[in-house]
């Protein structure tokens, strides 16, 4: 009895050393790379334990705008200190005497340092190359000048660039046969999402050195610089953003308290974007905050009379607005008197400058009656109610999308919205179901200021390895469909003038500019009311300049506000002016 349960208890011994053996083993030989179902990497991690450091890059790809600025960090000149000086015996006061500071500031910082610190921080101290030359040549361990990268603490067009995070889960999704640690930082939204496969981490630009259990250097006092050892990565992501004109467009747009909104101004010629702001503002610490991650200008709104030159484009080709046909424009779209617009009787040129809902209701209706299809034909021969931003093959990857959040505009709904008249009525007013972006908006614009040729709008001009080489350049590309002829667009052109230079025009404001503008107001109702109950309102205004020879589209928007409030008018006003001027003084 007793021999056998000496043997029970063996055996549950060595089966349960097998076990911890078999832990270890897994441990410590064949997961120490991807350790649970969390994928740990134990090397990495334990190495860490030991280590201290200052991460001088992290190694992932960045943003620059077109003149290659950089848009997501900035590069700063900084003073590295590590701990360890705390125990050495060090020329402090030549130090001190180099950076201007006083010795005992410096030995403060180094006795509450529990790692290595950059000196000034969350203010670095920004050394000039004299002072960076001088700190290295005193050749003391623990003390560097460091052109170390800092993000910036507003990235600008923050919603277009997007956001990072760590997402284990997406990670191994996106990366399935990469072996990649589980922390790695990875697109969120943006372009950063857009762009993670080229800009993901390979290693990081660090200040290395390793401690003993009560943090004292291990190997003696030398710390290791460890450098990429990729001489092509990280990449540069160039985009067609200037750093310049989206520092003014985002400063007019909080001038003008635009709470929910925004701006997107493109370059006519490369129909590229130049500046792209989006409000309410990006908080990185909450990016999902008040919806502050969500880009503006990507998003489908409601219009209103902006999907009047639509309308205007399907008239002119189907001979509806004849120059004296004329329309009562002192009726709603019911034909009920007007108790807000008394414009009287009006041909179709005043009626777009006037922006009257009676003639663009009333030719709705007769073209649903020709075609229920032709009001969607012509939004598409604008760009209207389809994704505008540039997509294509870049090498292995098909149908790469530079903007990946672009939402895609639409018309209708339903079917029986088609066939109703009524319902067209107020289709043809840019209410009922329309819903288009301010960046397709911009679009239109440009397609008729270029003669109706229909293009993608890019956010990015380049890819560029880490020395300035090209991996690879975006091509200009024309977006597929039919579009409107030459002299559609012409017609149109004469229209969205007429709009500033018209005693009766809705931009009649902006007729004293020193680059003469062309475009299309809008005032479109949400059916929605706010706390008060007040009925919430979205303002647009986009057009193109100079009208002769024109260089810029631009949408301006400002979204869910009251009657009587939120003009962008004066917004778009103060961008043209900042135009002329940054133009006059490049030429010069």
């Amino acid at each position: 009895m007793i021999h056998k349960r000496i043997i029970r208890t063996g055996v549950i011994v060595i089966i349960g050393i097998s076990i911890i053996l078999i832990r270890l083993a897994q441990i410590q030989l064949f997961d120490t790379k991807s350790f649970s179902h969390r994928n740990i990497d134990l090397i990495h991690e334990s190495v860490k334990q030991r280590s201290q450091e200052v991460i001088i890059d992290n190694g992932r790809g960045k943003f620059y705008d077109r003149n290659m600025v950089p848009l997501t960090h900035e590069a700063i000149p900084t003073l590295v200190l590590f701990p360890f000086l705390n125990h050495m015996d060090w020329d402090i006061e030549k130090l001190a005497k180099i950076i201007n500071v006083p010795a005992f500031e410096i030995k403060k910082v180094l006795q509450e340092a529990k790692g290595p610190v950059i000196f000034g921080e969350p203010n670095p101290l920004v050394l000039t190359p004299e002072q960076m030359e001088a700190i290295n040549h005193l050749e003391i361990p623990g003390v560097f000048a460091v052109e170390k990268q800092f993000d910036r603490k507003i990235t600008p067009a923050a919603q277009l660039i997007g956001i990072l995070g760590e997402n284990p889960e997406e990670l191994k999704k996106r990366y399935p046969d990469r072996e990649i640690p589980i922390n790695t930082m990875i697109g969120i939204s943006g372009l950063q999402k857009s762009f993670d496969e080229f800009l993901i981490q390979e290693e990081s630009t660090k200040l290395i050195y390793h401690v003993d259990g009560r943090g004292s250097p291990l190997f003696g006092i030398d710390v290791k610089f460890v450098d990429q050892s990729n001489p092509f990565y990280p990449v540069k992501v160039q985009t067609t953003i200037d750093y310049e004109i989206q520092k003014k467009a985002e400063q007019i747009v909080d001038q003008y308290q635009i709470m929910k909104g925004g701006l997107i101004l493109l370059d006519i010629e490369s129909n590229s974007i130049l500046a792209s702001v989006s409000r309410p503002s990006l908080d990185i610490s909450h990016p999902y905050a008040n919806n502050g991650i969500k880009d503006m200008m990507l998003t489908a709104h409601t219009p209103g009379s902006v999907f009047k030159t639509v309308i205007a484009a399907a008239s002119i080709d189907h001979q509806l607005a004849p120059p004296d046909r004329t329309f009562n424009c002192s009726v709603t779209i019911h034909g009920d008197i007007d108790e807000q617009y008394d414009h009287g009787i009006l041909n179709f040129k005043d009626s777009f400058a006037a922006s009257c809902n009676n003639t663009f209701a009333t030719l709705a209706k007769e073209l649903a009656e020709k075609d229920e299809t032709i009001i969607e034909t012509y939004a598409h021969m604008l760009g209207l109610n389809e994704l505008t931003g540039w997509v294509g093959n870049v090498y292995h990857i098909e149908n790469f999308k530079q903007l990946a959040d672009e939402e895609k505009g639409y018309i209708y709904l339903e079917d029986e919205e088609r066939k109703d008249l009524k319902l067209n009525a107020q289709t043809g007013i840019g209410q009922q179901s329309v819903r288009i972006t301010p960046l397709a908006a911009a679009n239109m614009m440009a397609t008729i200021a270029r003669g109706g040729e229909k293009k993608m709008v890019r956010a990015v001009e380049s890819i560029q390895y880490k020395n300035g080489t090209e991996l690879y350049r975006f091509p200009k590309k024309s977006l597929e469909g039919d579009h409107i002829s030459s002299y559609t667009a012409s017609k149109l052109q004469q229209l969205l003038r007429e709009v500033v230079v018209n005693e009766k025009g809705t931009g009649k404001s902006l007729n004293d500019l020193p680059y003469p503008v062309a475009g299309k107001s809008g005032t479109a109702e949400t059916y929605r009311q706010d706390k008060q109950g007040n009925e919430l309102l979205n303002r647009w205004f986009v057009g193109y300049f100079p009208y002769e020879k024109p260089k810029y589209a631009m949408a301006v928007v400002n979204l869910d506000v009251i009657e009587g409030e939120g003009s962008v008018i004066p917004l778009f006003k103060d961008m043209v002016n900042f135009l002329f001027e940054f133009d006059q003084q490049r030429t010069e």
